[in-house]
């Protein structure tokens, strides 16, 4: 039996590993009282990597059965969540079910809903720096180091239709393990044809540094592994040499950070920009807490609440 106590206010829930370490656990208060949720709060709930499936299970039987309990954002364990939880949903959203992942818990008109937000946030993010029309002007490469959640959503959002002929021609998606290096290439299949997908079996940070050395310049290199937040170390090694004129996106924003740290170290020599998880971390709680308390965030509100978490 889990140990979760009822909710006595309104409760968002923090599904992740170390939620207690996030900003997110100082800064919601203070968005709350921006939003007027003045009596709204928020729960952490952790769980290691790839937990048993019945523990994600309780959690999300618990959020269902309370009334004041509103929904949850899920980091790390978005696919294990959804792949244990899915039939405990009432609505899953056409994101969620192309992606096999949850990232947002929400009720709405009685039923328990999940949203996979992740290409709608990492795609707002990736337009804070990635510029215009990237991939006509310069045709690079895309580098996703992870199989997880987000390189999935990342990848449906650079292949979106939407862009014409403005998509990666080559996005590569490098993992330790095979069995996610499978589940994302079946998940992914067929997404746009102008995009061709390799899935590379790296074991090491050094078989990462072998990759990262056959990008051509002006190509994306994301860590979307969590080693820098939910583990230490990064996925490459200090010995790793960045392609000229790239953009480099550590997506946390907290931790280590040696990924961003080895990036720094050849920004000026390599013509690099280096960018942290902060903009993506932004987007990603906006999104959920919209769809948790129905509540329209955009536009100068989510500057005031982006400029209120930087303070």
């Amino acid at each position: 039996m889990n140990n979760y106590i009822p909710a006595t206010q309104p409760t968002i829930y923090f599904i992740g590993v170390t939620t207690g370490s996030s900003s997110i656990m100082k800064v919601f208060p203070k968005w709350a009282k921006a939003l007027h949720l003045d009596d709204a709060v928020i729960k952490g709930m952790d769980f290691q990597p790839h937990s048993d499936p019945e523990s994600y299970r309780e959690a999300v039987t618990f959020i269902k059965d309370n009334p004041l309990s509103l929904g949850a954002l899920v980091t790390t364990h978005k696919i294990d969540l959804f792949n244990s939880c899915k039939d405990l949903f009432d609505y899953i959203d056409p994101f969620a079910k192309q992606l096999g992942e949850v990232s947002s818990i929400s009720k709405k008109d009685g039923k328990l809903c999940a949203h996979a937000k992740d290409p709608i946030s990492s795609g707002l993010a990736l337009e804070n720096f990635v510029p215009e029309n990237f991939w006509n002007d310069y045709n690079g490469d895309v580098l996703l180091i992870g199989a997880g959640g987000s390189s999935l959503a990342m990848s449906v959002y650079f292949t979106q239709e939407k862009f014409g002929t403005n998509v990666p021609k080559r996005i590569i998606i490098a993992n330790r393990s095979q069995p996610r290096l499978d589940s994302a290439k079946e998940i992914l299949k067929g997404l746009n044809p102008q995009t061709s997908f390799e899935f590379i079996l790296n074991p090491t940070p050094a078989d990462n540094d072998k990759t990262l050395a056959s990008l051509k310049p002006h190509s994306v290199i994301v860590n979307a592994t969590g080693l820098g937040k939910d583990a230490p170390g990064s996925p490459l090694t200090d010995g790793c040499q960045f392609p000229a004129d790239s953009f480099v996106w550590e997506i946390n924003y907290r931790g280590d950070l040696i990924f961003k740290n080895q990036a720094e170290s050849q920004a000026g020599s390599k013509n690099l920009h280096v960018e942290d998880g902060w903009t993506y971390f932004i987007h990603g709680w906006t999104q959920v807490i919209s769809e948790v308390f129905h509540i329209e965030i955009k536009g100068a509100l989510l500057e005031e609440l982006s400029s209120i978490a930087k303070n």
